[in-house]
């Protein structure tokens, strides 16, 4: 049942290490987002290729993509769109914002004011926008992949809790090694960029794989033991708020992405335990005292997993 999903999975992750070199876990994860049909936070300093690996992800499939550069007067209207009067026609016409496109690449989202942030809730939760009260559907499958940089704060704004909840997973770029570095280099020496990067995937396989990720059996146990670390996240002394439910779906989604990139049709708590960290780490909000004492949610999310036993599921029955 997942051999189409590996095969999918295998030819994007080829495709954008040609590119994003040295970075294995990295691509995976991001393939795996993007088999799940979830948004994707990549989030890390300047220069580590945040921007590149979304274009990356963006060239590999064969559906459209836009990129929106966010900067504070950016207004919501160019991310959803308009309506728009013509006198001549006498009608209101609908124009369709950058969000009309299978991934949007939304390039320094912390740059955007709240208001225009807002603008993503909807459209990131129910794949449609809604303006002048007439609802309009974003094209399937759809992936916001944004990027921001989190150690420059002047000219930047928060994300809320609610739109970090939206993103299914947050992964962090981190310094290459000198070899990969080396690649990376002479990789740009010789012209090779994401613009370069062929269609290896058309919307229509896409769409079979998506499904077949979906179709993946997940034991009642395993989705028991997502959502007992999703509740263990909510009562862990260093936690204000935990994940939501919204992390429980995630886990299992992702889960599901993972088993059928590994060629198996179902889904094992290793699966679960292997994307913990970049599905439920951004969820938390820690305590003052926590924060004080300079305690991250990676460490909150190590001790969760320590404390939660997994369960024990027959694979030789599958």
């Amino acid at each position: 049942m997942s051999a189409r999903a590996g095969e999918v999975a295998r030819l994007i992750t080829d495709n954008v290490q040609q590119v994003i070199r040295g970075k294995p876990e990295l691509v995976r994860l991001a393939v795996a987002a993007l088999l799940a049909e979830g948004h994707l936070l990549i989030e890390d300093v300047p220069g580590l290729g945040k921007t590149t690996l979304a274009r990356c992800l963006a060239r590999s499939i064969g559906g459209e993509w836009n990129r929106i550069q966010f900067t504070p007067d950016l207004l919501p209207g160019d991310i959803t769109g308009v309506t728009v009067y013509h006198q001549k026609e006498e009608r209101f016409t609908f124009h369709r914002g950058a969000v009309f496109a299978n991934i949007v690449v939304a390039d320094e989202v912390n740059r955007g004011t709240p208001k225009t942030q807002s603008a993503l809730l909807e459209v990131m939760s129910e794949r449609q926008v809604t303006v002048d009260a007439v609802t309009h559907e974003v094209p399937r499958p759809f992936l916001v992949v944004a990027t921001q940089n989190p150690i420059e704060m002047e000219g930047t704004y928060r994300l809320p809790e609610a739109q970090l909840d939206r993103f299914l997973m947050r992964l962090s770029v981190g310094y290459p090694d000198v070899a990969s570095e080396v690649l990376v280099v002479m990789s740009d020496c010789a012209g090779v960029s994401a613009e370069d990067l062929p269609t290896v995937v058309d919307m229509a396989t896409l769409r079979t794989a998506i499904e077949e990720v979906r179709r993946s059996h997940i034991d009642r146990a395993v989705v028991e033991y997502a959502a007992r670390l999703a509740a263990a996240t909510r009562d862990h002394a260093a936690v204000r708020f935990g994940a939501s439910p919204r992390g429980s779906i995630a886990l299992v989604r992702t889960g599901q992405a993972l088993a059928a990139m590994a060629g198996r049709g179902f889904v094992t708590p290793d699966d679960i335990k292997d994307v913990a960290k970049p599905v439920l780490a951004h969820r938390l909000i820690l305590t003052a005292e926590a924060e004080l004492n300079q305690r991250g949610a990676d460490e909150i999310i190590d001790e969760v997993l320590a404390a939660t036993p997994a369960p024990a599921i027959n694979v030789a029955a599958r």
